[in-house]
């Protein structure tokens, strides 16, 4: 227990051994509790991620969260990190698997506390699980956080084209890119090592079946409260994205964010260093503005 909060670790049943989790509140039974849903790759409960993210952008929500009163539940991914017993092949998922693991941890939540109300922050792909994850009877609403309004390919498209730094490698990224959109797997060992190291055929798979996901269409269909929560200094989802999101949904909550990077930090130029060495810092704090948004929204909801 620290500054008044309790600490619990948490654990889930996975398909082949336990999910893990922290558990972080302010009281033995609030009110409230988010489960953190984990952007793509290998991003731990805390939002870090061994290829360069060390940011801990999800244990400053909890952190700034719990001094709010609200609890939160950050998560480590099926097959990574401490669920690593989960499954044997963290890259042979799907998004409605996915869905059935925080189906798994809703029920945990409902057993550990005394019938709070249940809702799901997903950050950037774990935007689209949340979408997915809506219909869940428990789900009380959902907190969009930098989240795609397009299908995963579109986005991708998107982001190789926008970086000049790309145009030795377009063709091929656009190419496989098609390919997976069309179900088919593609070989890539011949290409840039970028390019095999984005749709290496050990994520492929996963890429089919995300791919397959339209946000828009997904939150059009959302009768819950829904918090759309972008900064417009993403260098990877646009504001654009968030509107979009908006636009299918008008009941939804959309809070724009001015100097917010992917990893909601502050981020005062157009600067790409300075925008990606926010990512790798876990000093910086979290921008000023994402706890007052969501502890908002779940307060008039």
């Amino acid at each position: 227990m620290h500054n008044n909060t309790y600490e619990t670790f948490l654990e889930a049943p996975g398909p082949q051994g336990s999910l893990k989790g922290t558990l972080l509140s302010p009281c033995p039974n609030p009110e409230n509790v988010i489960l953190i849903i984990p952007g793509s790759g290998p991003t731990d409960r805390d939002g870090n991620n061994p290829l360069g993210v060390n940011a801990s952008t999800y244990r400053l929500i909890a952190e700034n969260l719990a001094l709010k009163g609200i609890a939160t539940l950050r998560v480590d991914k099926r097959g990574m990190f401490a669920s690593s017993a989960a499954v044997t092949d963290a890259n042979a998922v799907t998004i409605n698997d996915y869905v059935e693991d925080v189906r798994s941890w809703i029920t945990v939540l409902k057993q550990h506390l005394e019938s709070p109300c249940i809702w799901l922050l997903g950050h950037s792909e774990g935007g689209i699980v949340a979408l997915a994850a809506a219909g869940e009877p428990d789900v009380y609403g959902l907190i969009l956080v930098a989240t795609p309004s397009r299908p995963l390919g579109e986005v991708l498209r998107s982001q190789f084209m926008a970086n000049p730094g790309n145009a030795v490698l377009l063709d091929d990224a656009l190419f496989v890119i098609n390919e997976l959109e069309q179900n088919r797997r593609t070989n890539v060992q011949d290409m840039h090592p970028a390019l095999q190291r984005i749709f290496h055929p050990a994520v492929q798979g996963f890429l089919i079946d995300i791919f397959s996901f339209n946000p828009s269409y997904l939150i059009a269909r959302i009768t819950k409260p829904v918090l759309i929560l972008q900064g417009q200094r993403d260098l990877q989802v646009t504001e654009n994205d968030a509107r979009k999101l908006k636009s299918a949904n008008t009941k939804s909550t959309l809070v724009l964010l001015s100097d917010v990077n992917h990893v909601l930090k502050e981020v005062n130029s157009d600067d790409r260093y300075e925008n990606n060495s926010a990512y790798t810092n876990a000093s910086l704090p979290l921008a000023p503005g994402v706890v007052e948004a969501i502890t908002q929204f779940m307060t008039h909801n």
